[in-house]
């Protein structure tokens, strides 16, 4: 059979088709069949595990009164330990702060020295931040620990962009959302884990005045060990096969492609992806050359500056920029749905809930850990079978209700939480489902989104954008909230209520399913491809350069009634081994309902 002509999007549609005659079904099934990728995305998800642990143990350390007595004039009311709202507010949002700012440098590390080096890097940087809170206990006190959860910050948020986009370039595309779905279940490991140890330290000397230092050290340098386990471990994990073939180590992606999906190296399937993901590297670079033939050598100088370019590039084109829109909003709802109010300060939440004595208010922040961790396990089994935009609607609907319930509750009894225990634990039972609808939807859900929508060349600056906007709106959050909780009370939860319904209806009308198809094939999704008569053109020679053109021919493929070059797949039917298998039908159709 002749090589198959045809437009770059009849070329993805085909290899789309393709590839999903050779690939399973999503699903359990599926990771099953993936081990090998699954075990090294669980490895890298200890990064995760840093998050969501140094995410929770602070809600439960800044109710201890050994930390209160170190902490000097944050404590307004020294006799009672109440804390200054503002201040308190201000210790929390630190570390979300710099995480914002290990977000913006995290796409540079992860391009120029591999995503898998950026983690080591990141943990080097996380390791510091612990050490010198560490050393709050000899004097330096207040700076130290906000100085330490600084850097701290600045490791977790590299982390958080560079974990998920790890994961997603090793992963095939019927368990992707599985795998940096991991991320989530991580983050609500090590949050589980640190509310369950600063329920026990808390007993360390006694809860009173006499508590010793060690309730409140402890749980803060036991974050060195999954630093140190991550650290270690990522020494022996492969690099990301397409980081491999967008730096001219062909050889190399090809083994470790073919090792990550346990088949031969001559396999069909390892060609055709390997052919795809060279297709996009190979244009892009032709297209750089073209744009910036300044800047089309290997030296640091040009590599830096391409960085630059492949940032601004971002809001260049319309379907680039809705991919920003989509990231950095779906991002900012996630943070407005008021998770990180509950995990940052849900001692205080119950507390104000009528569950005064702080054992007790410890106790319930400590089934917020169990119950988030069990609800995520779900999504990351069955999320590339339900879809995205499905998952995320739901959760959106049953986090506001959820706000919404507590608002009443709060408003009919928060003067007299003691004639209201009943009520009082009733709100706590809503806080508890709020945060199993954000376990198996936002949580994980988000994460894939900004992982998985953008070009090979612009995904760490893409992800590193998303990224940013989650820890900015985190650390909005975290500043804000105790002043809320003070002033507002039960307006709170009607603010955040109002904010989740937004974000429901915001997936809902623009957001586009993304399950199923590869990373290169996201470009035929936002309608990306194709865009110029010379982009249609290289892109032809790319396919033939890269081989993907044979691959197809040589599996029985060829394009009916082709347009050459048009770009227009909505009526184009590929022939598999001589039988019809529609593409694009759901991907032409749901494009419409992007930004």
């Amino acid at each position: 059979m002749a090589p198959v002509g045809g437009a770059a999007a009849d070329f993805e549609a085909a290899a789309l088709a393709r590839r999903k005659v050779l690939s399973t079904a999503s699903g359990p099934m599926a990771l099953m069949k993936n081990l090998r990728v699954f075990g090294i995305a669980c490895f890298a998800c200890l990064g995760g595990l840093l998050y969501g642990y140094n995410q929770g143990v602070f809600s439960g350390v800044l109710t201890m009164t050994s930390f209160k007595t170190h902490m000097g004039d944050y404590i307004k009311d020294k006799e009672k330990g109440e804390w200054d709202s503002s201040k308190q507010g201000w210790l929390v949002a630190i570390l979300e702060l710099g995480a914002w700012f290990g977000t913006m440098y995290s796409g540079f590390l992860a391009e120029i020295l591999s995503r898998k080096y950026a983690i080591l890097v990141n943990v080097a940087i996380f390791i510091v931040g612990v050490v010198v809170q560490s050393t709050a206990i000899t004097g330096s006190g207040q700076n130290a620990i906000l100085g330490g959860r600084f850097v701290t910050g600045m490791g977790v948020g590299s982390l958080s962009m560079i974990v998920p986009m790890y994961n997603a370039e090793i992963a095939p595309p019927e368990v992707r959302g599985a795998l940096v779905g991991l991320q989530q279940l991580s983050i609500t490991l090590g949050i589980m884990i640190s509310f369950w140890i600063d329920y026990g330290t808390n007993f360390i000397g006694g809860t009173g005045k006499g508590q010793h230092n060690g309730a409140w050290l402890l749980p803060l340098c036991l974050q060195l060990v999954p630093a140190v386990l991550l650290g270690v471990g990522m020494l022996f994990m492969p690099f990301s096969p397409r980081w491999l073939v967008h730096h001219d180590r062909q050889t190399e992606a090809h083994s470790v492609l073919a090792r990550l999906r346990g088949l031969p190296s001559d396999h069909e399937l390892i060609e055709l992806e390997l052919a795809e993901i060279k297709a996009q590297s190979l244009f892009e670079k032709k297209t750089t050359r073209e744009k910036f033939p300044h800047l089309s050598g290997l030296d640091a100088s040009s590599v830096i500056k391409l960085q630059f370019v492949a940032i601004g590039s971002l809001f260049k084109s319309k379907p680039m920029f809705k991919r920003v829109i989509l990231a950095t909003v779906t991002m900012f709802f996630q943070q407005w749905t008021g998770i990180n109010a509950v995990l940052y300060y849900a001692p205080t939440i119950f507390k104000n809930l009528g569950q005064d004595d702080v054992s007790v208010s410890l106790l319930a922040t400590g089934v917020v850990g169990i119950v988030m961790f069990i609800a995520t396990i779900p999504a990351v089994m069955y999320v590339d079978s339900w879809g995205r935009k499905p998952t995320l609607v739901i959760g959106a609907i049953g986090m506001a209700l959820c706000h919404v319930i507590i608002a009443g509750i709060t408003a009919q009894c928060q003067d007299d939480w003691a004639a209201h225990k009943a009520a009082g634990w009733a709100a706590c039972a809503m806080v508890w489902l709020f945060v199993i609808h954000f376990g198996y939807s936002w949580g994980p859900c988000a994460w894939i989104v900004i992982a998985e929508i953008w070009p090979l060349s612009n995904r760490p600056y893409g992800i590193a954008l998303g990224a940013s906007s989650n820890w900015m709106n985190n650390f909005i959050v975290g500043q804000v909230t105790p002043d809320m909780l003070t002033h507002m009370t039960y307006g709170t939860y009607i603010f955040f209520g109002l904010l989740t319904f937004m974000g429901a209806a915001f997936i809902w009308f623009f957001f586009p399913e993304t399950k199923g198809l590869s990373l290169e094939e996201m470009d035929l999704l936002f309608g990306s491809i194709g865009v110029a008569e010379r982009e249609k053109e290289m892109w032809r020679e790319v396919h033939a350069e890269v081989g993907l053109t044979e691959l197809l021919a040589r599996a029985g493929v060829h394009l009916g009634d082709s347009h050459h070059g048009s770009g227009d797949v909505t009526d184009e039917k590929v022939l598999v081994a001589d039988e019809k298998i529609p593409v694009a039908e759901k991907t032409t159709t749901e494009t419409t309902n992007v930004v």
